[in-house]
């Protein structure tokens, strides 16, 4: 039996998103949940915390610096990504940024995360890592939340008829830091999971969700991490809000189940996986 975990993202962003980790926790099909402490309804999500509390499900922090950080100003994530490949972002500020958002987590649930991670996944960008890693530490030393790594999975077969960007948006991902982040985790003894899954353009409606979950299922390894985007309800003024509903329909229904079985996966957090490679 294949091990992975399915995250929920942005829990915080919208209260469509905060009912789908709600649901999904009590369906028993959430092993983790990433919260965005900036966001609009952070303050709104704790049902959905104690659902996946309830459940089991690892709690962590999605580090946002592109659409609510708490201190540091919104930056547009391809000017992010451009100022920290050449290093000229200010270490104090990010540092200070990270120690607000940990903080902000820390008041509403009472404990550390049990991951860090990031939205649009910057936890791993030059600079932003190793301020990450160096506020974990101090804060965390005798309990390292795991780092989630952004390998992707070179077998992964691409479902027919997807667009190429869509294929290449993995490889992308993790060529912007995931290999200096795996340096990082390796050195100062923080866990990541294996490779990531879940990658994809949020185009195609249902039948485009499915068969790349199809897919994700079947390259699956042992102690991968399948993140999510689901929300019960699509919001107008969320980018993404129709392929959040559309995860969401799939997720939260009886094919799931079915789904899983075939491809002989169990789902289970990363906290109680153990080493994985």
């Amino acid at each position: 039996m294949t091990r992975i975990a399915l995250c929920l993202d942005d829990l915080g962003l919208h209260a469509g998103v905060n009912a789908a980790a709600a649901a999904l926790a009590r369906l028993g099909r959430l092993n983790a949940v990433s919260c965005m402490v900036g966001a609009a309804h952070w303050r709104g999500a704790r049902d959905a915390l104690a659902a996946c509390s309830t459940a089991g499900a690892d709690i962590g922090l999605h580090l946002d610096l592109t659409e609510a950080p708490l201190r540091l100003s919104r930056q547009a994530l391809p000017v992010l990504i451009l100022r920290s490949h050449a290093h000229v972002l200010a270490p104090g500020a990010l540092r200070d940024e990270i120690e607000a958002q940990l903080d902000a987590f820390e008041a509403v649930l009472g404990r550390p995360p049990d991951h860090v991670d990031g939205h649009q996944h910057v936890h791993q960008l030059p600079q932003v890592r190793d301020a990450l890693v160096e506020v974990l530490q101090r804060r965390y030393r005798g309990n390292r939340p795991w780092l989630r790594s952004t390998r992707h999975a070179a077998n992964l077969v691409p479902p027919a008829g997807q667009p190429l960007a869509a294929a290449l948006k993995p490889r992308v991902i993790e060529a912007l830091g995931a290999a200096g982040l795996a340096r990082l985790a390796a050195l100062h003894g923080h866990r990541q999971n294996g490779r990531l899954l879940g990658v994809y353009d949020f185009s195609g409606g249902m039948a485009a969700y499915r068969a790349w979950l199809h897919a994700w299922l079947l390259a699956a390894r042992d102690g991968d991490l399948l993140m999510c985007h689901a929300a019960m309800e699509p919001v107008e003024a969320d980018p993404i809000g129709a392929a959040r509903h559309e995860e969401w329909r799939l997720l939260g229904g009886h094919e799931l189940d079915e789904m899983l079985a075939r491809a002989g996966i169990e789902l289970q957090p990363v906290s109680r996986m153990g080493e994985v490679r």
